[in-house]
């Protein structure tokens, strides 16, 4: 089995669509969808994955089905009341006397570094962010949601691995966002999410693709062969995007801190 991971393009967070620069990120991946092979294809109900998809969907003659589990991952660390976690989101804009609500791979390195529970598969779950969070919740959600779509295609989590109830080698690809995807990396290789989150930059457009390898009959894993490739971009001679990085040094303010 294979699975495309495709990033929506340069987003226009305010009205949930794409940028004009998004749209020709979009349109330069259909360019390729033909050669992508992307199967059965599902995508997140927000509008800047559905948008993205759409280029590649009109391309193929093909049809997403929309999952509400794919959608971005949540934003709702709440920072009031802890004073660990000011220090871990320095900044952070006030609106009506509250800090604003973040997402959990805003933390800055000089804190997520330094606290180990981070970067344990299981301890994450007790951390600070988890506490003033609903992190947990989120992911079981987003991972279950997973877990039901691969054994639709004859794959069933068992312990850390997939039972291979009947071998398939299609194709399916996932129109979504950066945090859920490392969300889904993170459950189909075992790890903390907070290393995906802080670790890979999947920027706009991007495609990241795994393949099952049975070694063993009846098990599969999960290897990837590709991560954030952009190569799309690159053959339409399209820059890639910014978002999803911050900035390369300190001082360049133009760039996001």
């Amino acid at each position: 089995m294979r699975i495309l991971f495709v990033r929506h393009g340069d987003p226009d967070y305010a009205n949930d669509t794409l940028t004009e620069k998004g749209h020709r990120e979009a349109a330069c991946l259909a360019e390729t969808a033909p050669d992508l092979n992307m199967g059965d294809c599902y995508v997140s109900p927000l509008g800047r994955a559905k948008d993205t998809a759409a280029y590649c969907l009109k391309k193929l003659g093909k049809t997403a089905e929309t999952m509400e589990w794919l959608r971005e991952f949540s934003d709702t660390v709440d920072i009031n009341g802890s004073e660990e976690l000011l220090r871990c989101y320095p900044n952070t804009r006030i609106i009506d006397g509250r800090y604003k609500t973040r997402i959990p791979w805003d933390m800055v390195p000089g804190y997520f570094t330094e606290h180990p529970e981070y970067i344990d598969r299981f301890a994450w779950r007790n951390s600070e962010v988890a506490k003033h969070s609903r992190i947990v919740e989120d992911y079981d959600a987003v991972i279950a949601g997973m877990d039901r779509l691969l054994e639709k295609y004859g794959y069933v989590r068992e312990g850390d691995h997939y039972r291979v109830e009947k071998g398939c080698s299609q194709t399916i690809t996932l129109f979504c966002h950066f945090g859920v995807t490392c969300v889904l990396l993170s459950h189909l290789w075992n790890m903390s999410p907070f290393i995906l989150w802080h670790s890979l930059g999947l920027l706009p457009t991007s495609v990241s693709e795994l393949v099952t390898e049975e070694r063993e009959k009846g098990i599969a894993y999960f290897r990837g062969l590709r991560l954030g490739d952009q190569s799309h971009l690159y053959a339409g001679k399209e820059e890639p995007s910014f978002a999803c990085r911050f900035c390369e040094l300190y001082g360049n303010e133009n760039e996001r801190h």
